[in-house]
């Protein structure tokens, strides 16, 4: 099945049946792609806010960034060093107080067109919520692959120790987390193999490279600006980015309650605990400020350090 995806008929707004569509879909696949999940004006506004943070952050002037050619966190910043001297690929949480339209998206990862996709997909309700990341992926100033990986399972685990980690032969149980793609321009940069976030690697998985293109089942993921794609984590797959084609796609995460240490561990290697209690939620109004709130007290229930990494490298 080596090709291209491009759209799905299911959509954030449809019927309860729909709504169904998009668990069993992310069940099967892996993920689920979701089209026009912003209206025009939507995305012109935070296209407004982004092309800001972007300049910002290439200038130097933001800390928190994805620097090249490093691939998973932590990204540390020697004192007094310039964070983007060699060219970045993200910039890192959207949401903090000191972030330029800290409130355009507060709103849009605290909105209903997404909160009630995340509520479906982990079969929970507004009390469960937990707030986790919200980072933004950039057009690198070098092109730039990530390795084919697992975001929370290491490449070389054995076979038994990730049957293990995926519930392989258990019953599904409600996850954890959704993890999403929000796309403000036409993306086309995520590389997955469907169906993989429910067993083992394949030999022939295995034993590729870590750039190696034509496994099979490999498809890219196109997304039209607005599109949607929420994805398990733990799907096998990588990134190409293109440093010639612009590129501003919020990458947000969010939980439920009770979720286990390796959860934690995942969410707070990004340092977010050092700062989500200053989170201004003052644009956000009635139950979606309450709700908002909650979700942050959950995540600091969490704890504020882990003192462990999911990936390396």
């Amino acid at each position: 099945m080596n090709g291209t995806i491009t759209t799905t008929t299911n959509s954030a707004n449809g019927t309860e049946a729909t709504k169904k569509d998009l668990l069993d879909s992310l069940n099967r696949d892996g993920f689920v792609h979701i089209p026009s999940l912003l209206t025009p004006e939507q995305i012109q506004t935070l296209r407004t806010a982004t092309t800001e943070v972007i300049n910002v952050a290439r200038a130097g002037k933001w800390p928190h960034v994805r620097t090249l050619p490093k691939q998973f966190p932590p990204w540390p910043i020697e004192p007094g060093a310039n964070p983007a001297a060699n060219g970045i690929w993200g910039v890192q949480f959207l949401m903090h107080p000191s972030m330029p339209h800290a409130q355009t998206f507060i709103k849009n990862y605290f909105s209903n067109e997404i909160v009630e996709v995340v509520k479906e997909l982990l079969q929970c309700s507004d009390d469960e919520l937990v707030l986790e990341l919200f980072n933004m992926l950039v057009r690198p100033d070098e092109d730039f692959e990530l390795i084919w990986h697992r975001d929370d399972i290491p490449w070389k685990a054995t076979k038994e120790e990730e049957e293990e980690r995926l519930g392989v032969g258990k019953e599904r149980e409600r996850a954890w987390h959704a993890q999403w793609n929000l796309a403000l321009y036409d993306d086309a940069s995520l590389i997955v193999i469907p169906g993989s976030h429910a067993r083992a690697k394949t030999e022939q998985e295995r034993n590729a490279g870590p750039h190696e293109t034509g496994l099979p089942g490999e498809i890219t993921v196109l997304q039209k600006a607005g599109d949607i794609l929420f994805y398990d984590n733990n799907i096998l797959h990588r990134g190409k980015y293109d440093k010639g084609k612009e590129r501003a796609t919020l990458h947000g995460t969010m939980g439920r309650a009770g979720g286990s240490r390796d959860r934690a561990r995942n969410v707070l290697q990004h340092g977010i605990g050092e700062w989500v209690a200053e989170i201004d939620l003052s644009a956000l109004e009635g139950r979606e400020k309450e709700r908002a709130e909650g979700m942050r007290e959950r995540l600091l229930a969490m704890g504020t350090h882990s003192g462990e990494y999911s990936l390396e490298g």
